[in-house]
């Protein structure tokens, strides 16, 4: 069976096209048991797993923990905020720790950029990067990606726009790095105080006019603005931010033809996303949700296969 180049999960900036496809390859075998009456298989069955988040989460735990679930896997869940880590305790010690009751695995969620890196460097587990600050996070871009395979037949020669808090958003990095290593053309549009400088070093087109920018996407991808990593206002109000960047109805009737809607959730309804638009057949939201599943599973498969 073919490997994953990479021992960890860190980024999509690590992985090569080859690892995409293969990754996308075994989240269609894991689809096709999720659709079985008994969604069970029991290809990790002497794997343990901790999932050690140190920011909120529900989506991404959740679906980290099903699809662990889902192979067999034993799992172990670890809150920081119920942890030692209040008292003092490093994270490696933490992690150290919990590797000590024999954890085969560590899906990791943590509030600095570059956590999974250091945590790599100094444990003896395979690591995946479930977000690290506003670094990368590495299992949506791929859940995302292969979504758009899914529905368009294939993401080389799209062009997908990325919309809203590029600046605060680990998705946006990550998508953009899956999308280029798989042939897509990448928009990003928003504010200019949520463009970070430099940004088209990366490859991507910078778009302010959203209008202008919705006329040429195959695929458009609503970000949440991330209100909680911001220490102060980055546009006027609410108000304004939906007139310009908000999708609604109005704004797709304008165009001859409806791009593919995505969001990687939480929806900010009325904001970056009407309910009518995000509860259309246009989008594929839920569908992002089911396959994080199946993609995830082939994610942790093919890391404990190579260990």
């Amino acid at each position: 069976m073919s490997q994953l180049s990479v021992p960890h999960l860190l980024g999509i900036k690590n992985l090569t096209e080859s690892d995409i496809q293969l990754v996308f390859e075994t989240a269609d075998q894991f689809k096709e048991v999720l659709g079985r009456p008994i969604k069970k298989v029991p290809s990790l069955r002497d794997v343990t797993i901790a999932n050690i988040f140190f920011e909120n989460s529900t989506r991404t735990k959740l679906s980290f923990e099903l699809a662990e679930k889902r192979l067999s896997a034993d799992v172990i869940n670890f809150s920081a905020g119920q942890s030692s880590v209040k008292k003092g305790e490093t994270l490696v010690d933490t992690v150290n720790n919990i590797l000590a009751m024999k954890v085969d695995m560590v899906v990791m969620r943590h509030h600095h950029a570059g956590a999974a890196m250091f945590l790599s460097k100094h444990v003896k587990a395979s690591i995946v990067n479930a977000g690290d600050g506003a670094h990368e996070h590495p299992t949506q871009a791929l859940l995302d990606a292969y979504s758009i395979r899914e529905r368009l037949g294939d993401v080389a020669g799209k062009r997908v726009l990325i919309v809203g808090d590029i600046l605060h958003s680990r998705v946006a990095l990550s998508n953009i790095f899956a999308l280029q290593k798989l042939g897509a053309t990448v928009t990003v549009c928003g504010p200019q105080s949520l463009i970070p400088r430099y940004i088209e070093e990366l490859g991507v087109e910078v778009a302010i006019d959203f209008d202008q920018a919705l006329k040429k996407a195959d695929v458009v991808n609503m970000l949440r603005v991330q209100n909680e990593r911001m220490e102060y206002s980055y546009f006027p109000s609410t108000r304004e931010y939906v007139m310009q960047y908000g999708l609604t109805s109005e704004r797709l009737g304008r165009l001859d033809h409806t791009p593919l809607i995505m969001h990687p959730g939480p929806i900010n309804r009325g904001v970056e996303l009407s309910s009518e638009i995000a509860d259309s057949s246009d989008a594929i939201i839920l569908d992002q949700v089911e396959n994080g599943v199946a993609v995830r599973m082939a994610v942790l498969y093919l890391l404990a296969s190579a260990m």
